[in-house]
């Protein structure tokens, strides 16, 4: 358990100092956010801050997890390793984008082809490279059958797998992109959904098939629980130094760089842990919000009729008359309890099986 007190503390010393360093980059070089003019006016002060700030906890992470195995002297994990390349890669993509956005001046970033095609490459790559280098117990880091808090007994076979796993992956960095609208919402959102994957993997470790001799005891089919719970640390410390500078009024955004890895971040968690379905819950406020635009955009098609004010969610509440930190915290209420019901299916279900 040392490993997830030195990857969460490292993130969080990493990105409380290096933050403002970033800041002062960002800004030196004039690489602020673009904010639409159709958006909540109050919104407009916010124009300049500087963005990409996903940079700070992408490295961090990557940093916190490194240095971390260095000092407890454990090799690094393919699942592990494998979740770290998701998220980095997705956060190049939202590199690109952000950068096209801010130096070269065009507001959409990547065109919609090139960053699908980003996002899939890095998604289909992440799944097949999944499915190989089995352990001693023929384990891969993901497995073909679906899962909720444990796999299901049938499998859907690799190629519904890849595009089950990219679905997850293009569903989750997305949600968390429509997310990142307020000062720490995403931010704070994802600090509590990779506090709960460091439970589940510490739990999953514990219980693992390969350690558990009692006939009939439930126990987890997992190829590297504990790493699992290292990454999402790691992680969480990172979230909690950024929020610190991301908070109202934030000093710096993550932008797609970090809302696009932190989506990856996610799904290739629930993807190794073997809780995909549950991933749902246990996000659901990320779910609830792209729900949101999925209505707007649906009703006004068909209609012509706006459902809500404006959309994503957040900003419906903010032309109603809502403060943005009124919004925010209550969202991250909501989310909280969206985890503490994950957790519950998750610890019912094994009480359950027992």
């Amino acid at each position: 358990m040392r490993q997830i007190l030195f990857s969460g503390a490292i993130g969080l010393f990493l990105t409380l100092i290096g933050t403002p360093l970033l800041i002062k980059l960002l800004a030196r070089k004039g690489y602020g956010q673009y904010i639409r003019d159709d958006g909540p006016r109050d919104h407009h002060s916010k124009r300049g801050t500087p963005t990409m700030g996903g940079i700070a906890f992408i490295l961090a992470t990557l940093v916190a997890y490194a240095a971390t195995k260095v000092i407890t002297s454990e090799e690094p994990t393919i699942s592990g390793l494998l979740v770290l390349f998701l998220m980095a890669g997705m956060g190049l993509v939202g590199f690109l984008d952000d950068y096209i956005k801010i130096v070269r001046r065009r507001s959409l970033g990547l065109r919609a082809g090139a960053k699908m095609l980003g996002q899939f490459l890095v998604g289909v790559a992440f799944a097949i490279l999944s499915l190989n280098f089995a352990d001693a117990r023929g384990l891969t880091p993901a497995s073909t059958h679906l899962s909720f808090t444990q796999d299901f007994s049938w499998t859907i076979g690799p190629v519904l797998f890849v595009l089950w796993a990219l679905f997850m992956i293009l569903a989750m960095s997305n949600g968390v992109n429509l997310t990142d609208g307020l000062d720490g919402l995403a931010t704070g959102a994802s600090v509590m959904v990779f506090g709960a994957y460091v439970f589940i993997g510490v739990w999953q470790y514990g219980q693992t098939c390969a350690e558990t001799a009692t006939a009939g005891a439930s126990c987890y089919e997992v190829r590297d629980p504990l790493d699992g719970a290292v990454v999402a640390a790691a992680l969480m410390g990172a979230l909690f130094g950024f929020l610190w500078w991301n908070t109202s009024p934030a000093k710096i955004f993550m932008g797609d760089t970090g809302s696009l890895a932190l989506g990856g971040a996610l799904a290739g968690l629930a993807i190794v842990s073997r809780t995909e379905l549950l991933m749902a819950v246990l996000g659901g406020l990320f779910v609830l919000i792209t729900m949101s635009v999925v209505i707007q955009v649906g009703s006004f098609r068909l209609t012509g009729r706006r459902v809500f004010k404006m959309a994503p969610l957040q900003h419906h509440f903010e032309l109603k008359g809502w403060s943005e930190v009124l919004v925010v915290v209550r969202f991250w209420i909501i989310q909280g309890m969206c985890v503490i019901v994950g957790i519950g299916i998750f610890y019912g279900t094994w009480v359950a099986d027992w």
